[in-house]
């Protein structure tokens, strides 16, 4: 998913037409990337899980925030596994509660959420999307 996204924002020149997709932060210093440097690196793309976490109908209920404490502290050994690249908190008032990106295809990631507390309590739900990206990926430091 991440790698179609770039492709569909970035392939050919930056034309009038497209420099709105230049928005943020110190576009003027932007990398420019060549069609042949596209082509190389998207074959090292590799699949991966995104999981998109919401509340579940237990979300409110009693003892609901020690089970998600638990959920958390089990997000953290995922990655220090290597399991879970990515995990992002979302904190908008949406039923979006996370995003993650799994390192492990779609039924081993339906099995590690299953085996999530939040989840088996009814406090989350997810869904899972195969998607792809770029090993090494990584937010950026604050």
């Amino acid at each position: 998913m991440i790698a179609l996204i770039l492709v569909g924002a970035w392939a050919g020149p930056i034309t009038p037409a497209r420099q709105h997709l230049r928005r943020g932060p110190n576009l003027a210093a932007m990398t420019s990337i060549s069609d042949e440097q596209m082509r190389a690196l998207l074959p090292t793309s590799r699949a991966y899980t995104a999981v998109v976490l919401k509340a579940g109908p237990n979300k409110q209920a009693e003892g609901a925030q020690a089970i998600i404490w638990e959920h958390g502290r089990r997000n953290f050994e995922l990655r220090a596994d290597g399991v879970l690249a990515v995990v992002c908190p979302v904190t908008d008032d949406s039923e979006v509660s996370g995003i993650g990106i799994f390192a492990l295809d779609e039924e081993q990631t339906r099995a590690v959420m299953d085996g999530d507390p939040g989840v088996q309590a009814g406090v989350f739900v997810y869904d899972l999307h195969p998607c792809r990206g770029f090993p090494g990926d990584a937010l950026p430091p604050r």
